[in-house]
């Protein structure tokens, strides 16, 4: 029997609905698995070249993430137009949130490059006292920036693909991106031949041409082999650029406080323990990875929501928002169950150090019992952005993660002293408010009436 009337029958779901959220959902987790797992080849092969190199890589790479989710997004907001244009009929205006992501991208990518590449070499330093690792990340850092504008564009264009439906093309390209990256990257690092290599800049390097390479190939994908989808291409107009502008700057500043909030909490944990700051890394990392399958359906749900809204079935685009949640949920749940039942085998992929492990092993059995829980916050977050609730999200998820979690952590952790588990404990119910929160407004049906 296949997985989807497996899932249906077991979700009391019909099958049809299941293969669809699978259809858009399952190339975006396969992307987002493949990215995680480019980074972790790209630490291995620096790893190589020692501590500092690492360090700096580590350092470069988080403040890249930062400057990138400045225009992360561009990508659910053409995502959510397309999708409503398709939903309505108007095949022929796909081309305009295409044009007008693309036209934002680069007015906003340009002068961001230009800034961060002049202020590397003050911002690098400030993230670390150690010079070595500061002169390293510095160059490695500049290159990465250099390639903002094709990440900006990349975005445009998975929102795109995801916007009608085809996702598959988004996965294609991304693993030819990666295997360019990874090409490249080794030959640029370590050298051929009598060439030493560039060493730890070589990775960076690496990467930007990889995404150059990718954003060629999106264009040649979406403007040559699939033309016909687009109708006749024009420049966007001022209506498309505010409409698509108004649906973005919220999840960028979303996005951008988001990770700094990440490095917020770090320190937090940093200031109850050295052992428990390690651990943590570890345990985020891991958290980063498993929710991966609810984010990858909850982009689906964009898609989904917004098709149903653009051809006017409000009752519909309600219905793929719980049966997402659903499906999204049961794939967690199961996930989740080593976390608790294993904790310390898991672990020890990551680390042989005892203290470690055993600082490691309530707080992950919290993440398996409390991750199924998360789920709904995931989904329903993605899918009133593509009901055009981009303000809304951004006012709830900043009130959480900075007025309530980030002042609670250090109360509980730090001055209380309830350690690392008080700490996990309270992410667990925080984000499980979260998604209590998510599905009364999504109950509630006002999304509904919101125009893009």
């Amino acid at each position: 029997m296949p997985v989807s009337h497996w899932l249906g029958t077991l979700l009391r779901l019909e099958p049809q609905r299941v293969q669809r959220i699978f259809g858009i959902g399952l190339p975006i987790i396969g992307a987002m698995l493949s990215q995680s797992l480019i980074n972790l080849i790209d630490a291995a092969m620096v790893g190589r070249l020692g501590d500092a190199a690492l360090a700096a890589v580590g350092i470069g790479g988080y403040a890249s993430f930062v400057m990138v989710s400045m225009v992360m997004g561009l990508s659910a907001a053409v995502q959510a137009l397309v999708a409503r244009r398709q939903g309505a009929g108007n095949t022929e205006r796909l081309h305009e949130p295409l044009m007008a992501g693309l036209f934002l991208a680069c007015a906003i990518a340009a002068p961001l490059t230009l800034l961060f590449i002049f202020l590397a070499p003050w911002l690098m330093p400030a993230l670390t006292d150690n010079p070595d690792v500061a002169a390293i990340a510095t160059p490695y850092f500049q290159w990465r920036t250099a390639a903002l504008m094709a990440v900006s564009m990349n975005f445009v264009y998975r929102g795109y693909w995801s916007g009608i439906g085809e996702t598959r093309h988004y996965l294609i390209i991304l693993l030819a991106m990666h295997f360019i990256n990874v090409s490249l990257s080794y030959a640029l690092v370590f050298g051929l031949g009598d060439w030493a290599g560039l060493g730890a800049v070589g990775s960076g390097i690496g990467t930007a041409m990889a995404l150059v390479c990718g954003t060629a190939m999106y264009a040649w994908m979406t403007f040559r082999k699939q033309r016909h989808k687009l109708g006749n291409v024009e420049l966007p107009t001022k209506r498309t650029l505010r409409q698509l502008g108004s649906l973005a700057w919220p999840n960028s500043v979303q996005q951008t406080l988001f990770a700094l909030g990440i490095s917020v909490f770090f320190w937090i944990i940093g200031q109850i323990g050295t052992v428990e700051q390690a651990i943590g890394h570890i345990l985020i990392s891991l958290q980063l990875v498993l929710i991966l399958p609810a984010v990858g359906m909850g982009i689906a749900a964009t898609s989904l929501v917004s098709h149903s809204l653009g051809a006017g079935n409000h009752q519909d685009a309600h219905r793929w928002g719980w049966e997402v949640v659903r499906v999204a949920s049961l794939v967690i749940a199961l996930i989740g169950v080593p976390l608790w039942l294993f904790p310390e085998l898991i672990l020890r992929i990551f680390t042989d150090e005892p203290a470690l492990i055993a600082a490691g092993i309530h707080p992950l059995q919290v993440t398996g019992v409390f991750i199924a829980f998360e789920v709904t916050a995931m989904v329903l977050t993605q899918a009133l952005l593509g009901a055009g609730a981009s303000s809304k999200v951004m006012k709830i998820n900043l009130m959480m993660q900075w007025c309530v979690f980030l002042p609670l952590a250090w109360l509980v952790g730090p001055v209380m002293g309830f350690g690392l588990l008080g700490v996990w404990i309270l992410q667990g119910v925080q984000r499980t408010g979260l998604s209590l929160i998510y599905s009364i407004i999504w109950q509630r049906r006002q999304w509904t009436q919101i125009q893009v």
